[in-house]
């Protein structure tokens, strides 16, 4: 059998997701992973089926993406495969999306694959989920709004209905964001910052007022370059965690649970972080838990000789029916819609880019509305259900946009 998509590490949380809704939007799946745990029900779909993989072992992997018949693969594994996953698929001559790397050097070797991507008639996008990813498109939605852009503030705040510790994403990038300090672009010029000297607070729509905390992420360096013959000089990601998810995180840290050093374990090496995330996996989420998630952009500078700023607001939740998923379809359903986009031509563009340089944004913006992903600017809904007229967001919009300094 041929399958439209493969979606390497389709076992964990993001991986899930996007074979649901690709399953759930008439697609066929190879559901490719280390094991088959938490699959059962993906696989009682007539179009999924499973493949067992190693990405330590990749002429393994090609072979079961060649024999797979599928023109896309999305890598929902953890990042330090991006850049051999991306290899892989340049070699067969695959379409390829990622959820992003944190690590900078790994990014721009993507980027360098472009003219081979292109000549082989193929695109890659890295860093298609929510931050990377909606924030991306938003980007590329305003950026016709101004003809100077400034400074950039951008991340995500999420809580819960229940003070209990559900973990929001995998624990190996985690551990990563609260641990190393960031690259944040100020004044024209990359520095290093802590993740907490950032002094800026928001209260986050339908989030609440959270602390937030610089935060390392690939977007301080895709949206340089898109934006670099702009006049970009403020590049600031951030980061906003409930109080108790926050605590937790930072124990498992304390206590050595996120090394990645492998210890002996009667005669098994393993490490803690492959250790912790197994039983963190396993963990079940309490009846009744629900979370709600801000995914912002703030975007400052000028038009026509006026200054201007534009606020963005993604607003996703825990959806009914997909309980154990949380507020993550905001990162796994942007991926399926993405990958969708290029199988139907939507996206058509070949080479390597971060999303804000090739995805649509009203199209994809209307799909996220269809999954209840809800789309704000300046405050006033443009997507799905209840959204307001072209015109009469340009109308209600032009009495927000007062001049705000950043």
């Amino acid at each position: 059998m041929n399958y439209d998509f493969v979606v390497i590490g389709a076992n964990g949380m993001q991986g899930r997701i996007v074979s649901r809704d690709l399953l759930e939007s008439g697609f066929s799946v190879l559901l490719a992973a280390t094991d088959d745990y938490n699959l059962d029900p993906l696989l009682e779909n007539k179009k999924a089926d499973f493949a067992q993989i190693d990405l330590r072992k990749i002429e393994r992997v090609k072979k079961v993406v060649k024999r797979s018949g599928a023109a896309t693969v999305i890598n929902c594994a953890v990042d330090d495969y991006n850049l051999v996953v991306t290899k892989l698929c340049l070699d067969l001559g695959v379409n390829y999306i990622d959820l992003g790397s944190v690590d900078e050097e790994m990014t721009y070797g993507q980027f360098r694959m472009s003219d081979e991507f292109a000549e082989k008639k193929i695109i890659g996008i890295t860093g298609m989920g929510s931050t990377p990813g909606i924030n991306n498109v938003m980007l590329r939605y305003v950026r016709p709004q101004f003809d100077k852009i400034h400074t950039v503030h951008l991340g995500f705040a999420w809580n819960s209905n229940m003070p209990v510790f559900v973990p929001p994403f995998s624990l190996d990038a985690i551990s990563w964001e609260f641990t190393e300090k960031a690259k944040v672009f100020e004044n024209g010029k990359f520095v290093l910052r802590a993740p907490e000297e950032c002094k800026i607070n928001y209260d986050y729509r339908e989030v609440g007022k959270l602390k937030t905390f610089y935060t390392a992420h690939v977007e301080h360096y895709t949206f340089y370059e898109y934006l670099k013959g702009a006049g970009i000089k403020n590049i600031m990601v951030c980061s906003s965690f409930p109080d108790h998810s926050r605590e937790a995180i930072m124990k498992l840290i304390e206590l050595g649970f996120t090394k990645k050093d492998k210890i002996d374990i009667e005669g098994v090496a393993v490490s803690p972080l492959d250790y912790s995330i197994e039983v963190l996996r396993r963990t079940p989420i309490p009846a009744g838990y629900k979370e709600k998630e801000n995914i912002w952009l703030k975007v400052y500078g000028s038009k026509d000789g006026k200054e201007k700023v534009v606020e963005m607001d993604a607003i996703a939740g825990t959806l009914p029916g997909w309980e154990d998923a949380t507020c993550n379809v905001d990162t796994g359903m942007p991926v399926s819609i993405t990958a969708q986009m290029i199988k139907s031509g939507l996206i058509s563009e070949v080479g390597v880019f971060a999303p804000e340089f090739v995805v649509p944004p009203e199209p994809f913006f209307e799909e996220l509305g269809k999954r209840k992903i809800w789309i704000y600017e300046n405050g006033i809904k443009i997507n799905g259900k209840g959204k307001l007229s072209k015109q009469a967001k340009k109308k209600e919009t032009s009495k927000l946009l007062e001049p705000v300094a950043a």
